[in-house]
């Protein structure tokens, strides 16, 4: 299986820059001290655009080897041979790869609809899963893919590669420690202006290969093929992708979730529709999701049809408190101070406002400013797996994390589907107010296919 990335491959001058520090001294260590037999041996499901990103991260360190890949299409895995620099096995079927005695762990980044099968099959083959983000489809997929990996006590990482960004577990723990005061909004949005064509309107026709189109479609129901569902464009249809509430949203939402100390939501509600853009999508272009974290409100702004800032300072991520303001940046953070009064605020009714002449309030600076800077370079997350593997430790972002932050995206998208306010018990994982919405947690699979 193949999938394009989240990120334009202009990302990619970045982690070059990585190279030439940490991880290349890091690698440069290891290939000194460790023979090739001590290499953690690696296979590729999916190495379209973002699975080459993930491909090239983890050759940025030298104790480990690419083995084997696997994707539909012969040129991804020709390309992805030649940049490992070793001669791997090729397989268009994944299942063939898992069956490989050589393969001791598997990275996935096939389309979202394909993760839970495939992260499934891995741990019950006994490989380490290193599986992109989204992590599910589903909430139930979700769930399951914990439980399996609990179950075979497989060493896990979810590819939200923040979590392994040193600067940002500074800015969570900052925020974590009170100096913010009471968080009351924390915001990300995704700007991108796609107006007017978007992904355009191709119609449908003959795909260019059926078995290539009846292998990708998968679990998903089988369609007419169209050339805006396949690869990168996939995110903009419900059968494989939550959409940029997902794609972009958990992102921001495990960082905020993080940052608040916070596991699930206890409600959501979403607006949103394709108000501007003529295109063949599904997902919409303008959105609003807003979460209760209980105390706190999350939100999420999608913005396809303009690009303009979010707020004065352009930054992705704001958190918001009694205090002072965290902006969050990709490469940087930094605190605004509030200004606070020691006065409550004076009446304004007519009767009262004489008494506000003798309203004198005082303004103190409630806090310091504070400020960080870092990378969160994928490859850092792939260390840190590799890292895991060996000692059998935790992993930064491990399943249930990611479990819970694509969860609670994963929900958002049913609020707007339903219209609905949902209020959500996290530990059953079910709505308490709507049935209906119940029934969206899942949907039924194609046959054969079946969650194990």
């Amino acid at each position: 299986m193949s999938v394009d990335p989240s990120h334009s491959s202009s990302s990619t001058p970045t982690r070059r820059q990585f190279s030439k520090t940490a991880a290349a001294a890091t690698a440069l260590s290891y290939q000194r001290i460790l023979g090739a037999n001590d290499r953690l041996q690696i296979g590729y499901i999916g190495v379209g655009n973002r699975g080459t990103q993930v491909h090239e991260a983890f050759l940025e360190h030298g104790d480990q080897v690419t083995v084997a890949l696997c994707d539909l299409r012969e040129p991804y895995m020709d390309h992805n041979a030649r940049l490992s620099r070793a001669t791997p096995r090729k397989y268009k079927e994944y299942k063939k790869l898992l069956e490989d005695k050589d393969v001791q762990a598997v990275v996935i980044a096939t389309p979202d609809h394909w993760h839970a099968l495939q992260f499934i099959d891995a741990c019950n083959a006994g490989k380490d899963v290193y599986v992109e983000k989204p992590l599910s489809l589903t909430v139930v997929e979700g769930r399951r893919m914990v439980e399996v990996a609990e179950k075979s006590k497989r060493v896990t990482q979810v590819g939200i590669h923040r979590r392994s960004g040193k600067f940002l577990r500074e800015a969570a723990d900052y925020v974590r420690s009170g100096a913010l005061g009471h968080i009351t909004v924390a915001k990300g949005w995704h700007l991108q202006n796609e107006f007017p064509a978007g992904v355009g309107t191709p119609p449908d026709g003959p795909p260019p290969s059926e078995w290539e189109w009846d292998q990708w479609l998968g679990p998903a129901p089988k369609v007419p093929y169209n050339q805006n569902r396949m690869y990168y464009r996939f995110r903009w249809f419900y059968n494989y992708s939550g959409g940029q509430l997902t794609n972009f949203g958990v992102h921001y939402m495990d960082m905020l979730r993080w940052a608040l100390g916070k596991e699930s939501p206890r409600a959501v509600t979403v607006m949103g529709g394709k108000y501007a853009i003529k295109d063949n999508r599904e997902i919409p272009d303008t959105l609003e999701a807003l979460w209760d974290f209980d105390g706190t409100m999350v939100i999420f702004s999608q913005y396809n049809a303009n690009a303009a800032p979010g707020n004065a300072q352009a930054a992705d991520m704001e958190i918001r408190g009694t205090k002072g303001t965290m902006y969050l940046h990709s490469n940087r953070w930094e605190v605004v101070p509030e200004k606070n009064t020691d006065l409550p605020l004076p009446a304004r009714s007519p009767v009262e406002r004489d008494l506000e002449k003798n309203y004198r309030p005082s303004f103190k600076v409630a806090m310091e400013p504070r400020s960080g800077k870092g990378s969160a370079d994928t490859a850092f997350h792939a260390r840190n797996f590799l890292d895991c593997v060996k000692s059998r430790a935790k992993c930064n972002c491990d399943i249930l994390e990611g479990h819970r932050s694509t969860a609670a995206t994963l929900i958002g998208n049913i609020a707007l589907k339903t219209k609905s306010y949902l209020e959500w018990d996290g530990k059953a994982e079910k709505f308490t107010n709507n049935a209906a919405a119940n029934r969206l947690l899942h949907y039924p699979y194609r046959a054969p296919y079946k969650l194990g």
